[in-house]
């Protein structure tokens, strides 16, 4: 993907305003490290989305190896809350170049403070072991479900546009907890998510579209555990770090089954791991994430 072919942040639609952002600068400046600089989707709280950093991440660390090998695992800390407004500059440091196998580093800073880390790992495929957990069953199809909330015509302007206005769809299997809190406290969540149109046909872009998808909904798992929604007063939730593997190639512009659990949650801290599916039942990636979350009232 070309720089000179993707439209500029000010488009209305926001695939090509999400392509803009994946689309980072530069790659000609090094010292020891490769440098990039990157632009961020507008947010109503002016706070950078955290997915939006791993995919660019993942985008940066991705200029720097072989076409051919691309990302499997990360692991990120978010050390700071980025400034939607203001630009990000990526390092990438090179760690190391093996027979199909190769490391990177890649810190995100905003004037001149980190406010992301990760090490990514980069493979060139190859025959091997194959198994899988399955996709659960009983699950419906995401025709059948709803993108905005029961009561959506509640929702604040600004949140409204948040949900219609990402590039990203989202459909809940069970009932979402943007408005109410699920009745039945249950440490899960699943959601059928996809871009909102076709993306180019390269594979990298892909696996990086899947990172940014990644931070969507996964929090809720914490949150159903505890009959939270997100408009509880004072509510407050981000993410300490992530980490995800990808297990096999998917398109992100199909539909895609993103299951949730949460197994703990202690201190203020919430962990939540998921498994992303193809619409035909193959597991395509494995997340993780620890959350802080902090209710004024919880005991």
């Amino acid at each position: 993907m070309t720089d000179s072919a993707v439209p500029t942040l000010s488009s209305d639609d926001p695939v090509d305003r999400f392509l803009n952002v994946l689309s980072l600068q530069g790659g000609e400046a090094r010292t020891t490290e490769d440098i990039f600089v990157g632009q961020s989707e507008p947010m109503p709280g002016g706070r950078v989305f955290g997915g939006q950093v791993l995919g660019q991440a993942v985008i940066a660390a991705q200029r720097t190896v072989p076409e051919e090998r691309l990302v499997h695992s990360l692991h990120g800390y978010f050390l700071r809350p980025g400034d939607s407004l203001k630009p990000i500059t990526f390092s990438v440091d090179r760690i190391n170049d093996a027979r199909s196998f190769s490391a990177r580093r890649v810190q995100a800073f905003q004037e001149g403070e980190p406010i992301f880390s990760m090490i990514a790992s980069f493979q060139t495929a190859g025959a091997g072991l194959e198994h899988a957990t399955p996709m659960p069953e009983g699950i419906p199809d995401p025709e059948s479900l709803s993108e905005l909330p029961r009561g959506a015509d509640q929702v604040h302007p600004m949140s409204k546009r948040l949900l219609t206005d990402r590039p990203v769809e989202v459909r809940h299997v069970l009932p979402a907890v943007y408005l109410h809190a699920d009745p039945d406290a249950r440490p899960e969540n699943a959601a059928w998510v996809r871009t909102r149109r076709r993306l180019p046909d390269d594979p990298a872009l892909h696996r990086a579209a899947l990172a940014y998808i990644s931070d969507h909904t996964i929090q809720e798992s914490v949150m159903r555990a505890h009959g939270i929604a997100w408009t509880r007063p004072g509510i407050k939730v981000a993410s300490l770090d992530a980490a995800l593997w990808w297990h096999r190639p998917a398109r992100v512009d199909e539909w895609l089954l993103y299951v949730q659990e949460s197994p703990s949650a202690s201190s203020g801290r919430g962990l939540a791991t998921g498994r992303i599916y193809t619409r035909d039942g193959l597991l395509v990636a494995t997340s993780a994430q620890e959350i802080v979350i902090r209710v004024p009232d919880a005991s």
